[in-house]
């Protein structure tokens, strides 16, 4: 019965904790990491393809972000989710594979004029079609028994549509703990989706703490605050460019922005048009429609209730193809443009700022987390030049950021979430938060809440029975590699392929312990002929 950390230890990205238990081998989170990595992830501690249970918190990339590459290398056990979070990753991980893809094909493009080595996507789409197929979806509140002694149940985390905290209860050689993972904890009063939900009991937590460094301060008026953003910057003639995640703050945006229509805040400007340009965006709109009924909060049921749509209104236009995302620099009228990514590391959002960041007269607005590393980072901290496709764009736009405004919650939030918690538990270990961030607020939870409070590097092994470590792990430094980091490189590698099909292998013959003589025989037969074909 023990916990191994692999992923966001010490950083915000990559999420991935390893709990093994009554003979199971399982994941919490399988993420991608985003941005540039400060310390080195450890692996996995058996092969893929011995990996029993994904439980899932929920569909954000750095925290499903690399379930493909899991069932590329060999997994095919299942992966447990809510039902929203499991309809979100149907194109969360479909995107994610086309990126992959794509970057690959245009690396090649490059490489091959350079005499460079082909590279290969990290992994492509029918990895992703194959995690997909794993998923099982449950309900908020359900009691799952996922093996004879380990049952789990999700609650509602109010990050984001679907998110959850898991419950899991494990019973092994009379034993019996319990254990939280908080994923990402919500902020409070977001619109569309329901505040989170609290704790009262657990043996050992594992919580985030992104924001486990500062206040969200009081509460804006973020009505006011866009209405007055838009007004300004149409006046001016410009265009206001919302760098937002497809997948939740996109749909927040909207909300605000229909409330700003419905109460004509807009003077000058009637019937002004708003583009959301990112497909991804417009499919994740859709899946949240679905869910309208189960998942939205109440002041979005009554919405419904009165036959409005939270998130849509007149002068909303999506864009799909290129074709239509290029033809929004073309009209000059003044509008909202709403494209993703919101850190503005990739996609169509790098194109409208090539067309307007250069513009005084426009407006970039952040409404999200900026990595460290990111060019959204970079242009809120006051950069006066960017490069975007080879090309030097000057920042002469206006730079404004929606203060206030994040699915994350801040620091009296997460200590609001642990203190819910009645009974103290034996230890708290504290993950997803930058290096400082999460000593800081570990530290914090010793001083104020007498909690035993810990902030673990990925690679350290915790015994759940006994309550002790068997391996506090050292942070190791990522060695930076031009274009790639070393992790990156290491994944990118067609013969790591090849190794985890040769571990899958072996888990496959395991399986086949008992099968029939006359069977083994065959399969026995077919591995030395293709043994022979490849002995060099």
């Amino acid at each position: 019965m023990k916990l191994v950390f692999l992923g966001a230890t010490h950083e915000v990205t990559g999420s991935c904790t390893y709990l093994e238990a009554d003979g199971k081998r399982i994941l919490i989170d399988c993420g991608m990491e985003q941005g540039p990595d400060a310390y080195e992830n450890e692996d996995l501690p058996v092969p893929a393809s011995q990996i029993d249970l994904v439980l899932l918190t929920h569909a954000h990339i750095d925290h499903s972000g690399k379930l493909p590459l899991l069932y590329q290398r060999g997994f095919r056990g299942q992966i447990f989710a809510t039902r929203a979070t499991a309809d979100l990753c149907e194109i969360m991980l479909r995107d994610s594979a086309h990126i992959q893809m794509f970057e690959a094909e245009w690396r090649n493009r490059k490489g091959k004029r350079a005499g460079k080595e082909e590279v290969t996507p990290l992994y492509d789409i029918n990895d992703a079609e194959g995690a997909l197929r794993c998923f099982i979806g449950c309900d908020y509140h359900e009691m799952v028994q996922i093996s004879d002694n380990i049952k789990i149940r999700f609650v509602d985390a109010g990050h984001l549509l679907g998110s959850s905290s898991i419950e899991v209860w494990v019973s092994e050689e009379g034993k019996e703990k319990k254990i939280v993972f908080s994923g990402d904890i919500g902020n409070m009063n977001q619109p569309i989706i329901k505040d989170p939900e609290y704790l009262k009991e657990a043996d050992y937590v594992v919580m985030e703490s992104t924001y486990g460094d500062r206040s969200h301060g009081p509460k804006p008026d973020y009505i006011k605050e866009l209405a007055e953003i838009i007004q300004t910057t149409f006046d001016r003639g410009g265009n206001v460019v919302i760098p937002s995640f497809a997948v939740g703050r996109t749909q927040e945006m909207l909300y605000f922005i229909r409330q700003i229509k419905e109460e004509k805040r807009i003077h000058g400007h009637d019937g002004f048009e708003v583009y959301v340009d990112s497909p991804l965006a417009i499919e994740a709109t859709q899946i949240f429609m679905k869910h309208m009924f189960s998942d939205f909060d109440e002041d979005a049921a009554a919405l419904i209730q009165r036959g409005i749509n939270p998130i849509s209104f007149p002068g909303l236009k999506t864009s799909v193809t290129s074709e239509d995302s290029k033809n929004i620099n073309f009209d000059l009228k003044p509008k909202v443009i709403l494209s993703a990514s919101g850190m503005c590391d990739a996609g169509r959002i790098k194109h409208h700022l090539k067309h307007n960041l250069w513009r005084p007269e426009c407006t970039v607005l952040f409404v999200g987390y900026q990595a460290n590393g990111t060019l959204g980072r970079a242009i809120v901290e006051g950069a006066k030049s960017v490069k975007l496709f080879g090309e030097e764009i000057e920042v002469c736009a206006e730079i404004k950021t929606l203060t206030g405004i994040s699915g994350h919650a801040d620091n009296e939030g997460l200590i609001k979430w642990i203190s819910a918690f009645e009974k103290k538990p034996e230890r708290v270990f504290v993950v997803h938060g930058e290096d400082l961030v999460s000593e800081a607020f570990a530290e914090r939870l010793r001083r104020e809440k007498k909690l035993n409070a810990y902030a673990p590097f990925s690679g350290t092994i915790f015994d759940l029975a006994t309550g002790e470590f068997i391996k506090e792990a050292e942070p190791v430094k990522v060695e930076k590699t031009k274009g790639m980091s070393a992790s990156a490189l290491k994944a990118n590698n067609v013969f790591a392929r090849l190794l985890a099909a040769g571990q899958r292998l072996i888990t496959v013959i395991w399986h086949n312990e008992h099968g029939a003589n006359k069977d083994l025989a065959k399969f026995t037969s077919q591995i030395e002929a293709l043994c022979d074909k490849w002995d060099r």
